[in-house]
């Protein structure tokens, strides 16, 4: 039976990694998987996670399993550091997933079994899993302008243009913030004019927030996701806790159905509960666990949060460094975009060919499209990539 299967493509940025790895240079960078990393190159478990973990470690009694959707307490955690106080509570149907992948599969799923005949709009570009799953799925995708090669910015008329085809049935996919690949975000007014589109076209918004608290704050970077939420009849929302929380492997997210209806939230619940069910029965719990602890401890939630700040802050000092550096080198202040980008990630604009020579003559690794992660960087690093950069001709 299994000869009937067909090799699937590789992941690109998991060749990338193997490659890096593979490489015996001195020096080396690696600018391009998608993980936070310290000055030292480490991706550290965070304090108030640590502590958690070890509170939990002499608490915990029992590995039973909790609920299809997780354990409630972690929902209304998470539901109040996603939403604050934009929406009712009651109005929220909440699941835990296994990360934020799992809400974004979960998210279509529950899509598709609302509209089989669904439309998603995706940004162009947008995180390469999107078009991956949707593909897998056999969902419609239509590609909307988003990031505009000559500004590094967002091609935001372009992008309106693009998403006012969009109808009721019809899903439009946007990131919370902190965009991935690009770095290039709306800014609230641009935010306000999105919402008021999506109420003009009846499209149902389903936002994508990874990053919350890695690009202006941890209250900021929830804006636009609150604005949107508050603003249209239905949300879906997937949210991640790996990067904010720095617990990658254990796999912890959570997809949000919102409503200004009240009394469609005992459907939706039961819906995601379902979805769980067919999909993987009960979602993962100790992730969720620490992360309900550290939102609902005021000692570690306030140690979690100053240290997440310090990583926000950090990753933009590297940004400001960096793009004063290529002008210092350039004299010219084209790569201002770096310091305005916000999150990991920028994409740089430079052609394949750039990106091969950064690789191959001075062991610098970014992906293919030349998104760089600026957590790999740090303050001795940040030199040498700029002036690699000058050399390869970006």
């Amino acid at each position: 039976m299994f000869e009937t299967l067909k090799e699937q493509p590789a992941d690109k940025i998991l060749a990338l990694v193997q490659a890096y790895r593979d490489d015996p240079r001195d020096g080396k960078i690696d600018l391009g998987v998608g993980v936070y990393k310290d000055a030292s190159g480490n991706t550290p478990i965070m304090r108030g996670v640590k502590q958690a973990e070890q509170q939990l470690w002499q608490a915990e009694t029992t590995k039973a399993y909790t609920g299809l959707a997780g354990d409630p307490a972690f929902g209304d955690a998470m539901v109040a550091m996603v939403l604050d106080d934009a929406v009712p509570r009651a109005n929220v149907a909440a699941a835990a997933t296994p990360g934020g992948t799992g809400a974004v599969r979960q998210g279509f799923d529950l899509v598709r079994m609302a509209n089989p005949e669904a439309r998603v709009f995706v940004s162009d570009p947008t995180w390469p899993n999107h078009l991956s799953i949707l593909k897998h799925m056999g969902m419609e995708m239509v590609p909307y302008r988003y990031f505009d090669d000559d500004s590094r910015g967002v091609d935001f008329d372009g992008m309106m243009e693009d998403l006012a085809q969009a109808g009721p049935g019809d899903i439009v996919l946007v990131h919370g913030c902190c965009h991935n690949p690009t770095g290039a975000n709306l800014n609230m007014t641009e935010w306000r004019a999105l919402v008021d589109l999506l109420l003009k076209t009846g499209a149902t918004p389903m936002v994508d927030i990874a990053y919350q608290g890695f690009g202006d704050g941890l209250d900021e970077d929830a804006g636009a996701t609150r604005l949107i939420a508050s603003s249209v009849p239905e949300t879906i929302i997937a949210a991640s806790c790996s990067k904010n929380f720095g617990i990658y492997r254990e796999r912890t997210g959570i997809l949000m159905v919102v409503s200004q209806n009240a009394s469609a939230q005992k459907l939706n619940q039961g819906t995601l509960a379902y979805l769980n069910r067919q999909n993987f029965s009960f979602p993962p719990d100790h992730g969720a666990r620490l992360v309900t602890m550290v939102l609902s401890d005021d000692a570690l939630r306030a140690d979690w949060a100053k240290e997440l700040e310090e990583m926000r802050t950090g990753m933009l000092a590297l940004r400001e460094q960096l793009a004063a550096e290529l002008q210092r080198l350039s004299g010219s202040d084209r790569f201002g975009f770096i310091a305005q980008h916000r999150g990991m990630f920028s994409r740089l604009g430079a052609t394949p060919q750039q990106v091969e020579k950064l690789r191959e003559d001075h062991a610098i690794y970014l992906v293919g499209d030349s998104r760089l992660n600026i957590a790999g960087l740090n303050a001795e690093s940040v030199p040498v990539l700029a002036k690699a950069m000058i050399d390869v001709g970006i």
